[in-house]
């Protein structure tokens, strides 16, 4: 029997409702219209069916990404001070996640100039993001949303998190056709995701797993990172999130996951420590992983377009 049938079929559609309006802010589940544009474009963009960017990028290991992502990005005060000052995260959080969803989807599947017109468009709102923080050495110090520091921090951020949530939930990133001899699906992703950061202004980004775990590393030993109220702020918000009932304990289970993924010095800027139990709460996030891929389509409407778009451009499996 089917788990979308019978008894299950009222639950999961109202989970599955739930899901759409959290990423999209839209219940009708109606495609967004920018995900159908993209299979609109001259050119087969940055990546394809067989690159490690869409293999990481396809599945529900995003969702627990996201949440990685956000913990880490807060642990640069120049970071957390351009989101605390100037949007309104907590006031609506879910616009927020959707234009990220559209940055990162638009990226990953558009063509190169719908990938080049998103970040121009995400570097435009961040041009009056600016002001000022205390660094994690206790100096003042001004900052530019669009300074290629904090961009690369941010690139970083979310380079981690994806290919770490991947590997925590699904396995090893397997390494595309063509692959050199010696080279590792993880360090494939990570050369091939440098051109987001590119694209967002971030100077020769990383292109091994082991520099991007370097470059991580060395912002920390230049006494960048700091923990903090902000940092307590932004990690009590994600606790508990605003999320409708039926989705709690799966984020819940999710977040627990994450925490327990995260590296030990991570947790401890955070102010968060992991369970006793840290292969329970990776099972008990694979399940919740599984129960959302049962509701939600696969390949999402953002991966189906690119593929319309690269057959008409005969260039399908790049």
């Amino acid at each position: 029997m089917r788990l979308t049938t019978g008894l299950f079929s009222a639950p999961l559609e109202r989970l599955r409702g739930s899901l759409l309006y959290t990423f999209s802010g839209d219940r009708s589940g109606q495609v967004p219209a920018w995900q159908l544009e993209l299979a609109q474009g001259g050119d087969p963009g940055h990546f394809g069916p067989d690159s490690a960017v869409w293999t990481v990028h396809g599945g529900m290991s995003t969702i627990p990404a996201g949440i990685r992502a956000l913990l880490v990005q807060a642990l640069h005060p120049g970071a957390l001070a351009g989101v605390a000052e100037h949007s309104d995260y907590r006031a609506d959080p879910f616009a927020r996640l959707a234009g990220t969803i559209r940055w990162i989807f638009t990226v990953t599947y558009g063509s190169r100039e719908q990938a080049r017109q998103a970040c121009e468009h995400v570097r435009r709102l961040h041009v009056p993001v600016r002001g000022e923080y205390t660094a994690g050495d206790g100096s003042r110090r001004r900052y530019s949303a669009n300074d290629p520091g904090l961009s690369e921090w941010v690139h970083l951020a979310f380079t981690d998190a994806f290919l770490s949530s991947y590997e925590h939930f699904v396995g090893p990133v397997p390494a595309p056709p063509g692959t050199p001899e010696g080279v590792s699906g993880a360090d494939a992703y990570v050369a091939e995701w440098a051109v987001a950061g590119e694209l967002m202004g971030v100077q020769d980004p990383p292109r091994t797993r082991a520099a991007l775990r370097q470059r991580l590393q060395d912002h920390d030993d230049d006494r960048q990172l700091a923990g903090g109220a902000r940092v307590q702020e932004v990690v009590g918000f994600l606790k508990d999130p605003p999320l409708e009932a039926n989705l709690k304990p799966g984020y819940r289970a999710l977040f627990l996951a994450v925490v327990d993924s995260l590296p030990a010095r991570h947790r401890e800027l955070t102010g968060l420590r992991g369970t006793p139990a840290p292969a329970l709460t990776r099972l008990m996030g694979r399940v919740t992983l599984r129960v959302i891929g049962r509701v939600l389509p696969r390949p999402g409407p953002a991966e189906q377009a690119a593929r319309r778009r690269q057959d008409r451009l005969g260039t399908p499996g790049r």
